[in-house]
This record gives C-alpha cells, sequence and structure tokens, in this order.
C-alpha cells in the first residue's frame, strides 16, 4: 500500500484492507502515511513491514523510517521509496538508481503502475486504499514470491466509501 494519509483524507484505513493485513507475510507501505498512528496501527497488525516516508510525513514519521528500504525476500531484492518522478523514463531512471533490485513498490502518484524495465526492475505502485484522486477506485496491491519469482501480482480495487 502507499499513500494512506490519514487522517487527512481519510479517518481509518478500509476494513478489507485491515482484514488481509494477517495473511501477509509481509506488508509494504511506500510513503505519506501523514499520522504515527497508522504507523503503529500497522506495526501491531504486520508480521513484517517494510515503510518508508513520502513528501506529506513530517519528523516524527521520517525520525522513524527510511527514505529508501531494502529487503531480500524468497531470493528477490526488493526496494520501496516514496517518490519516483514522472511517469516518463520511469523505467530507466529507476532502473539506473536501484540497479541492484528485483522489485521496487512506489507511491505518491495514487495511480497504480506495474510494469518492468528493459534491465528486468519490476515497478509496482498499489494506488492508494483511501485517496483515489483522479482513479475510478482506491486500490492496494498483493503479490507472491515463489521460487525465487514475483507472481500472482494483484491489484484489489476497494469499494467506495
Amino acid at each position: 500500500m502507499a499513500d494512506t494519509h490519514v487522517p487527512k483524507r481519510a479517518r481509518e484505513l478500509p476494513a478489507p484492507l485491515l482484514a488481509e493485513l494477517p495473511n501477509a507475510d509481509v506488508v509494504f507501505h511506500a510513503g505519506d502515511w501523514v499520522d504515527t498512528a497508522t504507523l503503529d496501527l500497522l506495526e501491531g497488525r504486520c508480521r513484517r513491514l517494510v515503510g518508508v516516508y513520502g513528501n506529506n510525513d513530517g519528523p516524527e514519521l521520517r525520525a522513524r523510517l527510511p527514505e529508501v528500504a531494502l529487503v531480500e525476500l524468497g531470493g528477490l531484492r526488493f526496494g520501496a521509496v516514496h517518490e519516483t518522478g514522472a511517469a516518463q523514463g520511469r523505467e530507466a531512471r529507476c532502473a539506473a538508481r536501484f540497479p541492484d533490485l528485483d522489485v521496487l513498490v512506489f507511491g505518491h502518484s495514487h495511480i497504480p503502475w506495474d510494469t518492468t524495465a528493459p534491465t528486468g526492475l519490476r515497478l509496482l505502485n498499489p494506488g492508494s486504499p483511501t485517496d483515489r484522486r483522479r482513479q475510478p477506485h482506491c486500490t492496494y496491491m498483493t503479490a507472491t514470491v515463489t521460487g525465487g519469482r514475483l507472481t500472482d501480482v494483484t491489484l484489489h480495487r476497494l469499494p467506495p466509501r
């Protein structure tokens, strides 16, 4: 997930998303939490949380979260960052910035994204579960790592609030 913006855009995370947290081995949050209560909530409900701060996150969140997070899961090298710049040229720019990664999870735009750079870097943006902006739905994303490969990448639509 990314761009939760609680409590600015929503009072709380959607119940369907919260219900999925115990099913995940790892939960990524690609920034723009806005409040520390959301970080505390996810730390208490997730088996493992990988999070970064975003441009709307203040000093308290920046003190607890990195700008870039790197983790190896199931033989794949994952990274998380909030902002990757403009959509045009994103694949080349991210591949150059993160040459050792297999998967990069990012946020900021609130626009779901799933592409692969020529180098093989997979770029995933789950959209936002609370602030759809110009998108038709609020969203989050799930994926599975099997045998050192990323499989079953699914964008989930959330019901309107």
